[in-house]
């Protein structure tokens, strides 16, 4: 089953919002607007719209509401992206070139926050402060974790909650979020609120996880970049901390993330291999199914309704992810 089936019956909703974030970023300076539609039209999943949606069928659904909810978390979510390639000097994405690549990375950083104030812009349709107030609350966090980052690539010294933490800011929190945000808009009390920003937050940590594993295995049209990026890019993720328990491939990491940008390439190559010859990919997928049991676990407190079965498809989906 492919991840859209489950959420089929949502698609007219889904894209009167992909027409709405069209419509927000579009700029009167030509070159801004082209750089901010350019990675919307190169696709994405939109899961953050979906999981906006799904909370908001568990309440008083309201489209014209959740919709500005939707389309300001996608935004932010775009916005990071796009920051992100510039530091990370990134060409591709989504297997299109990236922003910063067709403009470069002035126009890239203009285009980011361009999007950003957008996406700030829309949220303040809607009168309700615990909106604002946690929209304000998960984007501090974002950019902590994007400092975080910046902080620890290429450092082999840091821990195992360096990771969680930075995959926890990076991908579950948006996706946190937009399940709460989406139950606050539908009225929701604050309890199954809660439920389902927990669910959301161990559902992205699970998605995460899985994405580190499949910068191993996937292949480059796959992935849309070149596989085992994140540890070209000096980002250590789940599987090469579990790998680095044996001393011996440790030293082969500590070495290739100290060897000069222009014979690192061959050196990660090795080490990618290597990492994927030990049982780190397999216990990488067991600790990612912990997270997606937790996520399940936040559902059963809810009636039965399609949005929750839609739910507990998604994260089951999300648990066989090979691909």
């Amino acid at each position: 089953m492919k991840l859209a089936k489950a959420y089929g019956y949502l698609k007219k909703d889904l894209n009167e919002i992909e027409q709405t974030i069209n419509e927000v970023v579009q700029a009167k300076h030509p070159v801004l607007r082209k750089a901010s539609t350019q990675l919307l039209q190169a696709g994405g999943k939109r899961i953050r719209p979906v999981f906006v949606l799904l909370s908001g069928q568990m309440g008083t659904y309201d489209l014209e509401r959740l919709k500005i909810v939707a389309v300001s978390l996608e935004l932010i979510h775009t916005a990071t992206l796009v920051h992100d390639d510039v530091i990370d000097d990134a060409d591709i994405r989504r297997g299109m070139p990236t922003i910063r690549q067709t403009y470069g990375n002035r126009v890239a950083m203009y285009a980011g926050d361009y999007i950003l104030a957008r996406a700030l812009e829309e949220i303040t349709l809607l009168q309700d402060a615990k909106i604002h107030h946690l929209l304000s609350k998960t984007i501090v966090e974002v950019c902590k974790g994007e400092i975080e980052q910046i902080k620890d690539k290429f450092d082999s010294s840091q821990g195992f909650r360096n990771y969680l933490r930075r995959i926890k800011r990076k991908t579950a929190l948006l996706i946190a979020t937009s399940c709460k945000l989406g139950a606050i808009a539908s009225g929701l009390p604050e309890t199954e609120a809660h439920r389902l920003y927990l669910y959301g937050y161990n559902i992205g940590m699970s998605y995460q996880i899985i994405d580190d594993i499949l910068d191993f295995t996937g292949s480059e049209k796959e992935l849309g970049k070149p596989a085992g990026n994140d540890l070209l890019q000096g980002n250590l993720t789940l599987p090469v901390f579990l790998a680095m328990r044996k001393p011996a491939l440790k030293e082969k990491v500590i070495q290739g993330l100290q060897a000069p940008s222009e014979i690192r390439e061959k050196h990660m190559k090795e080490i990618i291999e290597d990492i994927k010859s030990t049982n780190a990919i397999d216990e990488s997928y067991q600790i990612s199914n912990r997270y997606l049991e937790k996520a399940l676990q936040q559902l059963e407190g809810f009636s039965d309704s399609r949005a929750k079965q839609t739910l507990l498809q998604i994260g089951k989906y999300i648990g066989k992810r090979r691909t």
